[in-house]
């Protein structure tokens, strides 16, 4: 890892791009040393690094598919050896893609999958690091508005991100004891890469997102970091359990 002074320090899956690398910078600019973790993109996550370091933070790129429970116990090793003190503070659970497939001709292995990483995945994975995660930690979990709104073609993703909400509360209730916190952030529409840049691609359906959110315009990467940053830096020890929907008053 990169040195500078030691600080809390942040784990964020899937941050080297889209939302996970404005989280991953969001939390760097607020004085938090980021892990960042990379599937494929070895290249684009180390330019995260390079800009955290930049930032005057402690920063390491780590491979991790949130798929392979198997390879979970290597990945705490590593991430223990990147530790100053052996643990970590915050756990973004991020990674992630998309579906968009009709509930008639949804198969079999597209269900499984989406469910494997949105849900059984980081299960796992928040399983596997507890002995890292120190008390009075945080856990964010990345949810989604669509377990509140409805658009076709999105409803075995909106049923993993429920579950994803549903999880989120036990982990509250029974990490509580530890002073851990657990909650989620419900995103909304972001025009990235994600679902092979669905939204970003697709102008009218930019303007039906833009038609119904108070705020009047599309959401950035930023707001999104800049939220978790806030919700893990900037709120204390009391808030445990909650939905926060991050949409701009979509559908309000």
């Amino acid at each position: 890892m990169t040195t500078a002074a030691h600080a809390p320090t942040a784990l964020v899956t899937g941050s080297s791009r889209g939302l996970g690398r404005a989280t991953a910078l969001a939390l760097a600019a607020a004085g938090v040393d980021v892990i960042v973790t990379y599937r494929t993109q070895e290249t684009a996550a180390k330019e995260v690094t390079d800009q955290i370091a930049a930032l005057g933070r402690r920063s390491a790129a780590l491979p991790l598919d949130t798929t392979d429970l198997a390879s979970f116990p290597a990945f705490a090793d590593r991430l223990r050896e990147n530790l100053p003190d052996g643990t970590f503070d915050t756990l973004v659970n991020n990674a992630g893609s998309a579906l968009y497939s009709p509930l008639a001709s949804t198969t079999e292995a597209d269900f499984d999958r989406v469910f494997t990483e949105h849900v059984k995945g980081p299960f796992f994975l928040t399983q596997t690091l507890l002995p890292l995660l120190a008390d009075g930690g945080r856990i964010i979990n990345i949810s989604s508005a669509l377990t509140r709104v409805s658009f076709p073609s999105s409803g075995p993703y909106a049923a993993a991100k429920a579950a994803v909400e549903a999880l989120t509360r036990y982990e509250a209730l029974e990490f509580a004891k530890r002073g851990i916190t657990a909650n989620v952030v419900a995103v909304g529409a972001v025009p990235t890469d994600f679902g092979d840049a669905h939204l970003r691609s697709d102008p009218a359906l930019q303007q039906t997102v833009l038609a119904s959110t108070a705020l009047g315009r599309l959401a950035t990467p930023e707001d999104i970091g800049q939220l978790i940053a806030g919700l893990t830096t900037a709120t204390g020890t009391w808030v445990t359990g909650q939905r926060i929907e991050a949409t701009g008053g979509m559908l309000l």
